[in-house]
């Protein structure tokens, strides 16, 4: 049986349970951001590109510090610096490296948006683009994402003729299955109505019989008169 000691420890347990779950709470309701599911972006070289980040936090944000880096296998720089003061007011640029950046996004109305555009690509930008953002009011909580830009001459034409070949297939297939059932519905029709004009003929007949028979319920042979 337990001792007096143990179940001293199993309510000390429980609240050390508790109070590290209290403490991971605000980690995990903390600052989050995001560039978007595509991780992994081509262009063309000599056109423009949108760089998407977004960011969130449950506890909200003042003088919140946010960054975009550039990194490649021989480079690395800051490509644009600044602040947002608040909800109700738009990200303010403080440092900006290249020209070719403008910065496209709003953080009013809970955007929280601080995209970049990259104008007149050239094959050297390729290469890992970093969103940074770091909030004050959750104690400087910093949090990152990464997207993968890769600078090509022209986009490839993806070639759908396996998909088509497997769509026309597979539609091919459920037309033949639709068509099967149909017929399969059509012959059970014509064979209930012949079970039922076969019915419809012996009972016909079977009156036709009784009738000669003379049995009840029918016209009895007549009888010619007997002598006296």
């Amino acid at each position: 049986m337990p001792g007096a000691g143990d179940r001293g420890k199993a309510p000390a347990r429980w609240l050390g349970t508790g109070l590290l779950g209290l403490f991971l709470l605000p980690v995990t309701l903390s600052l989050e951001v995001s560039v978007g599911k595509a991780t992994n972006i081509y262009a063309v070289n000599g056109t423009e590109i949108l760089l998407p980040c977004t960011f969130s936090s449950c506890f909200g944000f003042e003088d919140l510090h946010f960054r975009w880096t550039y990194n490649s296998s021989d480079a690395f720089k800051i490509l644009i610096e600044g602040t947002v003061k608040n909800e109700k007011s738009d990200p303010k640029v403080t440092l900006k490296d290249d020209d070719r950046i403008t910065l496209v996004g709003s953080t009013k109305e809970k955007m929280n948006n601080i995209s970049i555009v990259l104008r007149d690509l050239e094959f050297s930008d390729t290469g890992k683009y970093t969103c940074h953002v770091k909030n004050p009011k959750e104690n400087n909580l910093q949090h990152h994402a990464t997207i993968f830009l890769q600078v090509v001459d022209r986009l490839e034409e993806v070639d759908n003729t396996v998909t088509l070949i497997i769509l026309a297939v597979v539609g091919g297939v459920i037309g033949l299955l639709i068509l099967i059932l149909l017929i399969k519905k059509l012959i059970i029709f014509i064979l209930k109505k012949t079970r039922e004009k076969k019915k419809e003929c012996l009972v016909s007949s079977s009156g036709n019989d009784n009738t000669e028979n003379g049995l009840p319920g029918s016209k009895a042979e007549e009888k010619p008169p007997s002598k006296v």
